[in-house]
């Protein structure tokens, strides 16, 4: 197979909805055109080694796969160094594209790839597929990256679950949504759900991100509910709040954690609704409410699940649109498929960090009218609920939310 054009593909980060979707539509597409198509498993850990972990793509594999949740090509998280990188696979391979899959991390990565294969003078060209159920990459015009309306979907079939178990058993739940920096997919669950309380990260814009906010968020909702005659309810909560704590704030939690080489707690390790969730529990009681809470963790069950209608047509398209970009002579960049059908490039160094050249996350924009129409809708204490909610607590003030977030 050595000296016939050929395309590699690669996938790193976590799982999301339209991988193989992705990868057989760039399969399929490639291989019509005469193309060797290569899939390299574990990502960029075996890319630049002696032997790197490939498999070849034909039709027949494409067809199989191209509509499974998950990935048939083994995945990883590893960052190469660039001290690592060497050119020996795209020179016996004779490749001429390097498609990469992932979210801002292997877009970072991809764009340090694209410097390197410039700076040596190779043939090869790299373009980048947006893949991340955070929905964190920048795109345009708050295009998703593909697999987050799939993982939203499914979350949204667990959150509902949980909130019909709330009004028949009377509890409340905690329930934490994957999203290590932005609060994108919390937010789209929660509010498709109609949950009275959704705190992501980007609520903190003005003050530090601690426990006793958060805590004091959820009571504020629970307080409301009570004045409206309702005792049961869910609170949606994104996990990317630990990426802004200190490590203080969350050493002092009083949870136990392990921790890693650097002495940061692993928090991996741990259920993020567990620790809110134990937390509420023990505020509760301090107040004196009786309020029975259990918590939900919404994460590993979304991200490989089967594709929805969106992201199995709009994967394809992103597919089609790698050779769209071939053809027009792209590189470093990531194929943007806009609204009005159109295929596009989006250049990875336009939307890199100038002092780390790492892609910079696309955060909610709480600012926004849809945003803010859901948040005026949530449930939570206000000036006008002070003398009634006194009743449950000392200084219902604290508990507003404008005084919580210093809005």
């Amino acid at each position: 197979m050595e000296g016939k054009r050929s395309v590699a593909i690669l996938c790193s980060g976590g799982p999301a909805p339209g991988i193989n979707t992705v990868i057989c539509s760039v399969a399929k597409v490639f291989l019509k055109s005469g193309f060797r198509v290569i899939g390299l498993n574990y990502g960029t850990k075996t890319l630049f080694t002696e032997n790197p972990d490939t498999v070849d793509i034909d039709f027949e594999t494409a067809d199989q796969y191209f509509n499974r949740g998950g990935s048939f090509l083994k995945m990883s998280r590893y960052k190469p160094k660039d001290s690592e990188f060497r050119p020996d696979f795209f020179i016996k391979n004779n490749v001429e594209l390097l498609v990469t899959i992932g979210g801002d991390d292997t877009a970072s990565t991809a764009n340090r790839i694209t410097k390197y294969l410039n700076e040596k003078k190779l043939p090869v060209r790299n373009i980048h597929v947006p893949k991340t159920i955070d929905n964190d990459l920048p795109l345009p015009e708050r295009l998703p990256t593909f697999g987050y309306h799939s993982a939203k979907n499914e979350g949204v079939r667990i959150a509902t679950t949980v909130y019909e178990d709330a009004r028949t058993s009377g509890n409340w739940f905690v329930v934490s949504s994957m999203g290590r920096e932005a609060g994108h997919l919390a937010f789209g669950v929660g509010s498709a759900c109609h949950y009275p309380m959704v705190i992501i990260p980007e609520m903190f814009n003005k003050v530090e991100v601690t426990f006793d906010r958060i805590i004091k968020m959820m009571i504020s909702s629970i307080v409301k509910r009570k004045l409206y005659g309702m005792d049961y309810g869910a609170i949606m909560i994104s996990e990317g709040v630990f990426h802004f704590m200190s490590d203080a704030e969350i050493v002092n939690s009083g949870i136990k954690f392990s921790f890693d080489d650097h002495g940061h707690p692993e928090l991996g390790k741990v259920s993020k609704a567990h620790i809110f969730n134990v937390l509420l529990s023990e505020k509760l009681d301090e107040i004196g409410i009786k309020i029975k809470c259990r918590p939900v963790e919404i994460g590993y069950e979304v991200r490989c699940c089967p594709p929805t209608a969106f992201d199995l047509k709009y994967c394809t398209l992103l597919g089609f649109g790698v050779k769209k970009l071939f053809d027009l002579g792209k590189s470093g960049c990531i194929v943007v498929c806009h609204n009005d059908g159109k295929v596009a490039s989006l250049y990875l160094e336009d939307v890199e960090d100038p002092d780390t050249g790492k892609i910079k996350p696309r955060l909610v924009d709480i600012s926004a009218q849809d945003y803010q129409m859901f948040l005026e809708n949530l449930h939570y204490i206000n000036e006008d609920d002070y003398q009634k909610a006194s009743k449950y607590l000392k200084n219902p003030q604290l508990f507003d939310i404008k005084n919580i977030l210093g809005w």
